[in-house]
């Protein structure tokens, strides 16, 4: 097994190396949070302070339902205000319609109860629907140094200005690209956040709008379809949250087509995938090297009306 450096920073090293973060986000439709204020272990889930066996049971729940289960708790470990029990969310990244509810529940075995099966479908749960955004910042330091290091003073900015919207979460991908922020429940996942640029993307969101130069990609898509959307939003300027619709998907070997609509204007964004050449120490933990995907914005093509029903 390699000897790893333990002074190593993986987003330190993806800054030194330049590498871009568009296309990055964990590619997830289904999310179920749940307020846990912490410690958590290197596997959050597993390793936090919830019952015997809870923890396992819930995320094999979770994973035969295809839903992400993350747990969140309020900056500072300020256990919520918002109830005695337990917070609870189920977010639904619908490109079109995304969806957010929640409940709370008294007693942690209550999780088991959740009807995962329907949210990993799309469908309603039975919570409550909740009209409020959320923002999630990663400061899962024991699973990678970074989040903490980076993540806490985005979560404490962001709560200052943001208090209700704002939660710290556990793991939720793309470590070097710490601080990293999840918008739900629309599944943007934004990367290289700093206290002020989040204050930005909080305003930008707030206002249903997405912040360009941060935006790692939206979780519904597929990482070329993410890198394509971005590509063809800072094209065109665009940058109101809801009003690129993705019309259709291909891929042919390494190359994904994907055809978005805005308004009656259809445009063709043609993706390449690969992955570096050179394998790298790609978290602070990693115990071993993984190629870097790149994906490379090979064309941008304004579509007719015929071409693009076809």
């Amino acid at each position: 097994m390699t000897t790893r450096d333990p002074a190593f920073r993986c987003a330190a090293a993806s800054l030194v190396r330049a590498e871009t973060a568009v296309g990055t986000a964990s590619t997830v439709q289904a999310f179920l949070l749940v307020e846990n204020p912490g410690p958590w272990g290197s596997d959050a889930l597993r390793e936090a302070r919830l019952p015997d066996g809870l923890g396992p049971a819930l995320a094999a729940a979770a994973a035969a339902a295809r839903v992400r289960p993350l747990l969140i708790r309020r900056p500072g470990r300020a256990v919520s205000t918002v109830s005695e029990g337990i917070r609870v969310f189920a977010a639904y990244a619908d490109p079109v319609r995304p969806w957010l509810e929640t409940t709370v529940v008294s007693d942690a075995g209550e999780l088991l109860d959740l009807d995962l099966a329907a949210l990993g479908e799309g469908r309603s749960p039975g919570l409550t629907p909740y009209d409020a955004p959320l923002l999630c910042v990663c400061t899962h330091g024991r699973h990678d140094a970074c989040c903490a290091e980076r993540g806490r003073p985005v979560a404490a900015a962001l709560a200052a200005a943001h208090p209700e919207e704002t939660w710290e979460v556990s793991h939720i991908g793309g470590d070097r690209f710490a601080a990293n922020l999840l918008a739900l429940p629309h599944g943007l996942y934004y990367g290289r956040v700093d206290p002020a640029s989040a204050l930005r993307v909080a305003r930008a969101h707030l206002s249903g709008h997405l912040e360009l130069d941060l935006l790692r990609g939206r979780s519904s898509y597929s990482m070329p379809v993410q890198a394509a959307e971005v590509a063809l939003r800072r094209k065109l300027g665009e940058t109101r949250t809801q009003m690129l619709r993705l019309v259709s998907r291909r891929r042919a070997d390494a190359t994904t087509t994907a055809v978005f609509a805005t308004g009656q204007a259809r445009w063709s964004v043609r993706v390449h995938s690969t992955t570096g050449d050179t394998p790298l120490q790609l978290t602070c933990r990693a115990r071993r090297d993984n190629a870097v995907p790149v994906h490379e914005v090979v064309s941008i093509t304004a579509l007719d009306a015929e071409e693009s029903a076809r």
